[in-house]
């Protein structure tokens, strides 16, 4: 098939827009790997940017009502970035309004190609390349939209253009499943027979729903026990799978067997309540729940949602990351051997096209999940439209503050493990470090000194702490970020482990070192960006508000710190900051079991899981009122 690679409108002016999902550095280093795939194996590339001018003023109409120039010609705002630049023989077409195709220059350049299909990348998914992949498909190309390297100002709105474009003009691939279909590997994933999952767990509700709770309790007893008997190997399949190191695998497990017994508890009591003048509450399932769980704790948060929601008498189907499927087969296998009915657990393998298909189901009823940003606007925009709950983590990019009155070695001690323990890849995980300026350079070495000292490596090794990556892919894209902050002359500390044990062939690719970065622009991508990898951003700070604002200063607000002994200062933070989960003298890092966990701002939809919120989500209150 002859094929056609559109860059639209990968100019800085629109890169730059506040907002951006995702951030204009991934989105260039995506598109910038599929545009070098192209130019190597020969493919046809054109270049599309939208140009104004002040001599010939044919800016649209809504420009002209707010006075904006935005990629006017002849200035760096109309440039593309570095890496995207057109090269020798490769076509730039211009265009005012929203369209590629409102030039017939492309269409001519289409058919002097002989084009048959278009891979669209660029902004904004939800005007521009929307716009173009439409007017595409009308022509009768087969339309193609990366899906990682695209980006908007308005993720909601993108969300809803994703969906309607993929059930009509567009099929969407990542960057990686892209080059492979160009290069002839592609290992397109079967769809998944979600609709089948969702009516056989819902043939199983009634009887499951009824049945008494102290019954469903000693279902959970049994599987606490077991996941404490198998511990060791899930651990170790974790740690083949994922590159989570096994020490922390084990742990997850056993603590998985101690939530569990907080949610026996926590929905203990589900019997009805009389109220006021004879009028009486009770609870009741939703029915089919969908649960989407990632990989970097692919036991607890499983289970943390599975567990309540099944006490409470609903029919789960979950879908589970592609990087840890091996992981939730076993653990399947084990929930069911412990003696919960098989169509009330229903597991659905896929990629987010998956996941998306199970919340647009018709017969699902609340959706519980926990993923990245952008996952959560396109459950948001699903839920929104079929009006459901939905209950959504979506990690942070969580700020330790250290003040000049701290036990510094104790703080730098903390703040090393929650940063980089786990090779960064939990949602707790210290991202960003703020310091006082007086022990700035102090708290920089001894960190530096306390990294190196931390166990690296072979996941499989028990004394391992910083493992490999998920995988080779997510190492890249760390790699990335940190080569645009050395660009951006930020100062870039490449830790050197002290002990490290050699990594096995099959995960050696997805190993990143430590990485400290110092950075005091607050707007710069490597603060404002969460990387889910060893990366700990230190910022300096010259006074508590300027500390507050650099800590409140992302649009993400899952956990947030404080090292201090002041009484005073410990104070005014759990005041002043914007997170849903605080500590005192404490990494950001880890949770207790059974309490509430969410999140604030861009970090959670909907309400917190574990504690009483399990059953506040998963069952609906319904209130009766006596004969009249």
């Amino acid at each position: 098939m002859n094929t056609v690679l559109l860059l639209v409108d990968l100019q800085n002016d629109y890169l730059s827009v506040a907002g951006l999902e995702p951030g204009s550095g991934f989105v260039v280093e995506r598109a910038a790997q599929l545009l070098k795939t192209c130019r190597e194996l020969r493919i046809p590339v054109i270049h599309i940017q939208t140009s104004v001018s002040r001599g010939d003023d044919r800016r649209m109409p809504h420009w002209k009502k707010t006075d904006r120039w935005s990629c006017e010609a002849d200035t760096s705002g109309h440039a593309p970035p570095d890496s995207l630049q057109p090269i020798e023989g490769e076509a730039v077409i211009g265009k005012t309004f929203f369209s590629a195709f409102s030039n017939s220059a492309l269409d001519q350049q289409l058919r002097a190609h002989h084009a048959q299909q278009v891979i669209l990348c660029g902004v904004h998914l939800h005007a521009c390349v929307r716009q173009t992949a439409l007017d595409a498909y009308e022509r009768g190309y087969e339309v193609c939209i990366a899906d990682d390297a695209v980006a908007s100002d308005d993720p909601v709105h993108a969300s809803i253009t994703r969906r309607y474009l993929a059930t009509r003009a567009a099929k969407f691939l990542n960057v990686a499943s892209l080059i492979a279909e160009l290069r002839g590997n592609s290992t397109r994933e079967i769809p998944a027979d979600v609709s089948r999952a969702v009516l056989a767990a819902a043939s199983g509700i009634k009887s499951w729903s009824n049945m008494a709770i102290h019954t469903k309790s000693e279902m959970l007893e049994r599987l606490a026990l077991k996941l404490k008997l198998e511990a060791k190997s899930l651990a170790a399949l974790m740690a083949q799978e994922t590159g989570k190191p096994i020490c922390f695998g084990e742990m997850e497990v056993l603590r998985t067997a101690e939530m569990l017994h907080a949610v026996i508890r926590s929905c203990e009591c589900l019997d009805d309540e009389i109220l006021q003048s004879g009028v009486t509450l009770r609870r009741r399932p939703h029915g089919v729940v969908a649960i989407v769980t990632p990989w970097n704790n692919p036991v607890y948060i499983a289970l943390g949602k599975i567990a309540p929601a099944l006490q409470c008498g609903n029919a789960v189907v979950w879908k589970p990351s592609p990087h840890a499927e091996k992981l939730s087969r076993r653990l399947l296998q084990i929930i069911h051997a412990c003696g919960f009915p098989p169509e009330v657990l229903q597991l659905v393998l896929g990629d987010r096209s998956a996941a998306a298909a199970l919340m647009c189901d018709e017969n699902i009823a609340a959706v519980s999940l926990t993923g990245s940003s952008l996952a959560g606007y396109a459950a948001q925009e699903i839920c929104a439209r079929r009006r459901i709950p939905l209950q959504a983590e979506l990690g942070g990019n969580n700020a330790a503050i250290v003040w000049e009155d701290c036990d510094l070695r104790d703080a730098t001690h903390k703040i090393a493990g929650g940063a980089f323990e786990m090779a960064g890849q939990r949602c707790t995980a210290n991202r960003r470090v703020i310091v006082h300026e007086k022990i700035y350079d102090e708290f920089v070495s001894m960190l530096e000194r306390r990294v190196a000292a931390i166990p690296c490596g072979d996941p499989l090794q028990p004394d391992t702490r910083v493992g490999p990556l998920v995988s080779a892919e997510h190492a890249a894209r760390v790699a990335a970020i940190i080569e645009r902050s050395i660009k951006d002359g930020l100062r870039v500390i490449r830790v050197q482990s002290e002990h490290f044990t050699p990594i096995s062939v099959g995960q050696r690719e997805a190993w990143h070192p430590p990485v400290i970065v110092c950075c005091d622009d607050p707007a710069n991508e490597i603060v404002q960006e969460e990387t889910f990898g060893p990366v700990l951003v230190v910022q300096k700070a010259t006074d508590w508000q300027q500390a507050m604002n650099l800590c409140n200063g992302v649009r993400q607000g899952l956990a947030a710190s404080l090292f201090t002994i002041s009484p005073e200062k410990q104070e005014r933070f759990l005041v002043e900051a914007r997170a849903g989960i605080l500590k005192i003298n404490r990494a950001t890092a880890d949770a207790e079991v059974g309490v509430p966990f969410g999140g604030w701002k861009a970090s959670g939809i909907g309400p917190p899981e574990h504690g009483s919120f399990d059953r506040d989500f998963y069952l609906r209150p319904q209130t009766i009122y006596p004969a009249g």
